[in-house]
């Protein structure tokens, strides 16, 4: 009987995982599967009343909303841009920064500018590539680079969610579950700044860069460190992104090496640079980010007022209301900036119309996806339940269920193989948000079984869930239909998964140490 429910507790996210790599369906229409999958799989065998999976399932839409109603209002917001040539002139400033030190440049863009980028819900694997393949790089390494370049610091991705997610979930405050990510950063921020390299040209390079890449890699490191201290955590991809570029460029000034050349910019881009002023096309940026550090600055009143006194709390599932904090969230800050950029950017008709026309194409289906992925989630999390909401047989819960064979078959070395889990999870759901929302209450709850730090364990499954970027097929095909080079995923993905089960595994050996703890 045990037996049993464990192959089916795991069946749903093995059908998803099947139904990727094989199908290759896409993320959205495989979560439903495995939503309706695992509906079935709670209700018959698990013993759930329907009405009571169904509200879970439900919660879980609700519990999405950072995330899902992120990247509907991050898509808007990057879509105009684009519609408005304000990206294209963003792009012309990259492509000119340090053309005479490779190494740098890498770290600059894909790094740098690739964490700046994500941080403020732009798509780096849809805007770097373009860049590479026009500054010389082959289209292998232009797909590969910007889905890598940002993993370093995924977890402070769109301004930061995956960390509010992840403190929902172990029900702790965000100031002060970030510390247990930030002290991961610097060893696994350098790791990607060397993955990078041995990407363009294997050891050899990696030897060549390794200074300027390892500066990189525990710049953005220590500044997720700092930012954590300074209670500013939504921002701390920001803060890593921007120094990462100025520290990569100082390195540049100390060698005596030009910083930024205009040679290398072809008549397009000089027609672009002309279309519109720098500060113009980073006003939504310059926005966001002025609102983002207004609201989450501690000396300021604004953190407490909208992030405790307006929570909002919605009680779908009973005794577990969720707070939606409207006026905080970034979502609609993002919505804010780009609408008040309107009169800087000043679309006509016909542009408003293209960015509303693409938006409605371009949205619906990944929000879908990150939703029904929390659905999944909350589905998994209680299922079991009677209509009073409590669990009287714990056998009837499907995470009692695997975290109790996961205990009784890793013991005490289960941090080796929770961010594993993360890394099987990110590449199932497409987000590190998504797999931090199904695996978190699995890790705790194993973790109490065997007597270890919970918070430490599901922190390095959410840094191995950001690392499953690299080998998500939908970012790689992304990346390869920006530069026209659809089907050349499948050859970076050989690579790149190789270099993301190292950096697990090394995160995995620090989770263990620290577990101990």
């Amino acid at each position: 009987m045990n037996g049993i429910s464990l192959v089916l507790a795991l069946l749903p996210l093995v059908f998803i995982f099947l139904l990727l790599v094989l199908r290759r369906t896409a993320a959205d229409v495989a979560g439903l599967a495995g939503w309706l999958l695992a509906l079935v799989i709670v209700i018959f065998w698990f013993q759930t009343p329907p009405g009571v999976a169904l509200q879970a399932s439900l919660g879980g839409v609700v519990a999405s909303f950072p995330i899902s109603l992120m990247v509907l209002t991050s898509i808007l917001q990057i879509t105009l841009m684009l519609e408005t040539g304000a990206i294209q002139r963003v792009v012309v400033l990259m492509k000119a920064v340090a053309p005479g030190n490779q190494v740098v440049q890498i770290m600059i863009i894909n790094l740098g500018f690739g964490t700046l980028l994500a941080a403020m819900g732009a798509t780096p694997v849809s805007i770097l590539p373009p860049i590479m393949l026009a500054m010389g790089y082959s289209s292998f390494v232009a797909i590969a680079l910007p889905a890598i370049g940002y993993d370093a610091l995924c977890t402070y991705a769109l301004l930061g969610i995956p960390v509010v997610v992840f403190s929902t979930f172990v029900q702790m405050p965000v100031n002060e579950v970030g510390i247990y990510f930030a002290r991961f950063m610097p060893v696994i921020s350098s790791c990607i700044a060397l993955g990078m390299l041995y990407i363009v040209g294997g050891w050899k390079m990696i030897w060549k860069g390794l200074l300027p890449a390892l500066i990189a890699g525990v710049t953005a490191g220590l500044t997720a460190l700092v930012m954590n201290a300074a209670r500013m955590i939504p921002l701390t991809g920001v803060a890593a992104g921007l120094a990462v570029i100025l520290v990569e460029l100082a390195y540049l000034k100390l060698r005596g090496e030009r910083l930024y050349d205009r040679s290398v910019l072809t008549e397009q881009d000089l027609i672009n640079e002309r279309s519109m002023p720098l500060w113009r096309a980073l006003f939504p940026w310059i926005l966001l980010t002025f609102f983002s550090v207004l609201i989450n600055a501690p000396f300021l009143p604004f953190y407490n007022w909208l992030f405790v006194q307006q929570a909002m709390p919605l009680e779908i599932i009973p005794n577990e209301p969720e707070k939606i904090r409207l006026w905080w969230q970034a979502y609609f800050w993002i919505l804010v900036s780009t609408l008040l950029a309107l009169p800087v950017l000043k679309p006509g008709g016909g542009v408003l119309r293209r960015t509303v026309a693409k938006w409605l194409k371009r949205a619906p289906r990944p929000m879908a996806a990150a939703a029904v992925f929390f659905a999944l989630a909350y589905l998994i999390n209680h299922s079991g339940k009677g209509l009073d909401w409590t669990l009287a047989d714990p056998a009837r819960n499907m995470v009692n269920v695997i975290a109790g064979a996961s205990a009784a078959g890793f013991g005490r070395l289960y941090p080796l193989i929770a961010p594993f889990l993360g890394l099987l999870g990110g590449f199932v759901s497409g987000s590190e948000a998504s797999s931090i929302a199904m695996l978190t209450r699995l890790h705790l709850s194993t973790a109490q079984q065997v007597g270890l730090a919970g918070v430490v364990i599901a922190a390095a499954s959410g840094i191995g869930g950001g690392l499953a970027s690299v080998i998500s097929p939908a970012k790689l095909q992304n990346a390869a239909a920006s530069i026209d080079r659809i089907g050349e995923e499948g050859q970076v993905l050989r690579v790149t998964f190789v270099i993301a089960v190292v950096i697990t595994a090394v995160c995995a050996l620090l989770s263990l140490v620290w577990a101990y703890g």
